[in-house]
């Protein structure tokens, strides 16, 4: 009996499965996953989640494992470095923000915030469970993510528009798009709520 999964996940790449199928839309709240992730999707604008995914062990070694403490002091040096590595997405844009953004998580920690009580206040603790029939049935952004994405952008974090924002609250689990008829649809069924509700 075949196996039926979301159309986005490639068949053919282990790595894409084994994230459709262990990660998206499973709810996260661990703090370094979740800056990991928030920069991760940023870095993705203008190219596929596969072209990331596939380079995020790369990542993780070129941003110190995604210590928003080191991250936040590089200097000119360490981003000429980073622009010269080919193992991650060498966007000169893209390399500043994550340091920006790893100021602007330590601001938010400083003020006795984390990323996972922010992000998980929005939707009361519980993920956002829909059904779509097909992948075109989901959206790319939503007032929800219209809002949060206003809400880092206020706080000094970049690459956070609404439509990176909405694939990142799909990326940890925040929203479940899973398509009716996928191996992980409903997983945590009774766990969460519907859009809306």
């Amino acid at each position: 009996m075949p196996i039926h999964r979301c159309a986005w996940a490639n068949p053919a790449n282990p790595r894409y499965l084994a994230y459709h199928d262990e990660e998206w839309g499973v709810p996260c709240h661990d703090e370094t996953r979740l800056f990991e992730m928030l920069n991760l999707e940023g870095a993705q604008a203008g190219l596929s989640w596969e072209t990331i995914l596939n380079k995020r062990d790369n990542y993780r070694i070129a941003f110190d494992h995604w210590d928003a403490e080191k991250i936040a002091r590089y200097d000119a040096a360490k981003v000429a470095e980073l622009l010269a590595n080919p193992g991650i997405v060498r966007n000169r844009l893209k390399v500043a923000a994550a340091i920006t953004n790893a100021q602007a998580y330590l601001q938010l920690r400083d003020e006795g915030g984390s990323l996972d009580a922010l992000l998980w206040n929005y939707v009361g603790g519980k993920p956002i469970r829909n059904s779509p029939a097909t992948m075109q049935d989901v959206p790319a952004k939503t007032p929800l993510s219209d809002r949060i994405s206003k809400d880092l952008g206020k706080r000094g974090f970049k690459f956070v528009g609404s439509t990176i924002i909405y694939a990142y609250m799909q990326a940890i689990g925040l929203v479940d798009d899973h398509i009716v008829g996928c191996i992980c649809h409903k997983k945590a069924s009774g766990k969460g709520r519907k859009a809306g509700a």
